[in-house]
């Protein structure tokens, strides 16, 4: 799909302002948006809107469907009668810079259990409610079953349930259903509250010309409804156990590898099956957001099997993957011109360029990736901007780097210097400022920024660490962080670089 000429901004909802120790779908939201608006800005990047997983990671959800209940708005379900002013006094132990998830989720679970304890007096005459649940019950019902069932069995994988529940017998689990009947019918609250919220929220965006742009990671958790509900779609053992795990191989970001450690698909399978899985999620997708960035799009085209009981990525081989034949059923089901973010970082060979060209999805570009190289190599180099392609989307850098000033911090002399000769007036007070200056004057389409960026903030508030699982996913800003001069100066640039087309037809 050919975008039209814009900039945004990349914020995961986790890291707006808030009272209640995290962000979420509620006012700070509304006003994001606004601010957006007033800057220029024609997008909105956001991280994967499931629930977050091992390591607080929003890439390891419990469900490729459903939405993090952690982000549902608590003063609207205060509204709606179903909490009080009580309910909602603040935790001490609520941070207004990072989200403490230790403190954070079983405050808001708990709120969300009394919301849907209120709920329940009229949940047989809510019509919206009854509607959502038979929507949505292909991926519904296994979803609140499976988190009903986690829960009783304190979180140990699913494999390890009794036979009848790990291997879905019929009548184990119409005894679950029946037995676990209030949890699952939580679950279904939280899911409807959280779309109910975040297409509220989208509708905002969208009458404000502002799109939004989701992630859909390639991978799902191996401790997930649709693993559960859909084994013979992926690479598992007699005993549920992954045969083989998803990863990546030594690159920048760790010598050892990437070791994620979610299932790999039995793609023969996809294929019988006409890939109608991977229909339905994109479709599922396009339905919450407005352009989709594929994480890990090499993955299509290859992908890394590790062992899964190796310690980490360096084991490991690659092995194709229908790339073409997937693509060519999702478009055949939801049409050709699928607005699509191919990212395709990392190690990137000729079919997975190959793949990305003949769909016509924009690739992505990092400009902390582009002054490394040997001076001789700068004319291939393709984190350049002279080297970008219309159909590209820059970044300075991405929710896996550092942010722009932590970045500058510690490189190396050699790469400082070929910055300062890139860009001449670059210093060490403004280098975010130079860098999102460069992405919004290259001839990429879209140009996104980390808000980090924008706000000027170092290595302690980048969002990840690849490689490190602990400590990451908590950075929130303030809105007193947010000067006139910030919205002032990219409102003046991309007028002046032209990136102020609308987005949807008036």
């Amino acid at each position: 799909m050919k975008f039209p000429r814009t900039s945004g901004i990349l914020l995961h909802p986790t890291s707006l302002p808030g009272s209640y120790g995290s962000g979420d779908l509620g006012a700070a939201a509304y006003h994001f948006v606004d601010w957006l608006q007033k800057a220029g800005q024609r997008l909105w990047q956001i991280l994967p809107l499931g629930g977050i997983g091992p390591g607080n990671s929003p890439y390891m959800s419990s469900s490729a469907f459903a939405g993090n209940v952690l982000l549902i708005d608590l003063d609207d379900l205060r509204q709606q009668g179903w909490l009080t002013s009580d309910d909602l006094i603040p935790d001490a132990a609520f941070e207004d810079n990072r989200l403490n998830f230790a403190a954070v989720v079983p405050w808001r679970m708990n709120r969300l259990w009394r919301a849907s304890q209120r709920f329940n007096a009229d949940a047989s005459e809510c019509t919206p409610f009854i509607q959502f649940c038979t929507e949505h019950a292909h991926w519904l019902d296994d979803y609140a079953l499976f988190m009903a069932l986690a829960e009783h069995f304190d979180w140990q994988d699913w494999c390890d349930w009794p036979d009848g529940l790990s291997q879905r017998d019929p009548q184990a689990i119409a005894n679950a259903a029946q037995c676990y009947q209030e949890r699952i019918q939580f679950w279904k609250f939280c899911q409807w509250c959280f779309f109910t919220q975040w297409h509220r929220l989208r509708a905002y965006a969208n009458a404000k010309q502002i799109q939004i742009v989701g992630d859909a990671p390639i991978f799902i958790a191996y401790q997930s409804a649709e693993v559960w509900a859909r084994q013979d779609l992926f690479d598992l053992n007699p005993n549920g156990k992954p045969r083989v795990v998803a990863g990546v191989p030594p690159d920048y970001f760790s010598a050892t590898g990437q070791r994620w450690g979610n299932p790999l698909y039995r793609w023969e399978q996809h294929t019988r099956d006409g890939f109608a899985w991977w229909i339905e999620r994109i479709r599922h997708t396009l339905a919450l957001v407005d352009i989709v960035r594929i994480d890990h799009f090499r993955g299509f085209a290859a992908y890394w099997e590790i062992p899964a009981d190796a310690p980490n990525a360096i084991q490991g081989q690659w092995l194709p993957a229908p790339g073409l034949a997937l693509f060519n059923a999702v478009q055949k089901a939801l049409g050709d011109d699928l607005p699509i973010i191919a990212e395709d970082l990392g190690i990137i060979t000729p079919d997975v360029e190959a793949l990305r060209r003949e769909f016509a999805f924009a690739g992505m570009r990092v400009l902390h990736f582009a002054f490394g190289g040997e001076a001789q190599d700068r004319s291939q180099n393709a984190f350049l901007p002279h080297n970008y392609e219309a159909e590209t989307v820059v970044y300075t850098g991405t929710h896996d780097n550092d942010t722009t000033q932590g970045w500058w911090a510690s490189a190396t002399e050699r790469e400082r210097a070929y910055v300062r000769d890139y860009l001449p007036s670059s210093s060490d007070a403004t280098i975010h400022w130079d860098l999102i200056r460069a992405a919004c004057a290259s001839v990429a389409n879209t140009a996104i920024y980390p808000m980090q960026d924008v706000l000027g903030l170092g290595t302690a508030c980048r969002m990840n660490f690849p490689g490190h699982s602990e400590g990451y996913w908590e950075w929130r800003f303030r809105w007193e962080q947010v000067q006139p001069d910030h919205a002032d100066r990219l409102l003046q640039w991309i007028r002046l670089f032209g990136r102020d087309a609308r987005v949807f037809p008036s």
